[in-house]
């Protein structure tokens, strides 16, 4: 008998990228297994529902991870997995001074799940008076990183950049 391959840990898909997108993704599968659940009730020869609409966000779940939610086994399995996400992924707010792009906010999500965590996940938020720039927010951590606080750091080089050259005394022969 062959010895089984330990399955690969399931890994979270780049269009998932905040808090919120976890719960709609969640939603969503539960209503998958409603539907699945009504079926198996249902008398023979009665009309057969539609399937409920996937997001863009669960089929690229689901196909990241090879799964296929028709299987029940798959779908306990993804459920699982999302409600650790739900309880336990790390969290970085990001605010930023006006809406970032979807590209560029896809870029920042990749590189921090790179770079800090695979399940990363990221609130934005708009904070207007940072001017430019981002402020990022951890549970323990907080970075600014505005133009605001950049100014507001070097005011007093600023100040005496803008002071008027004084003309040097000299004396009077």
């Amino acid at each position: 008998m062959a010895p089984e391959q330990a399955k690969p840990p399931l890994v979270l898909s780049n269009l998932v990228t905040s808090p919120g997108d976890v719960s709609r993704v969640k939603r969503e599968l539960t209503a998958l297994e409603e539907y699945m659940q009504m079926q198996r009730l249902r008398e023979p020869g009665t009309p057969i529902d539609r399937l409920p609409k996937m997001s863009r966000m669960l089929d690229d779940l689901a196909q990241v991870n090879a799964i296929n939610l028709l299987h029940e086994s798959a779908r306990r399995e993804l459920e699982q997995f999302i409600d650790d996400l739900a309880a336990r992924a790390p969290v970085v707010h990001l605010s930023f001074a006006a809406d970032p792009s979807s590209a560029s906010l896809q870029k920042l999500v990749l590189w921090l799940r790179q770079n800090i965590g695979p399940n990363v996940l990221v609130n934005v938020g708009l904070q207007p008076n940072i001017v430019a720039g981002c402020v990022m927010r951890t549970t323990n951590r907080y970075f600014d990183f505005s133009l605001k606080h950049y100014l507001t750091e070097r005011r007093n080089f600023l100040v005496e950049a803008l002071k008027p050259a004084q003309p040097s005394e000299e004396p009077a022969r």
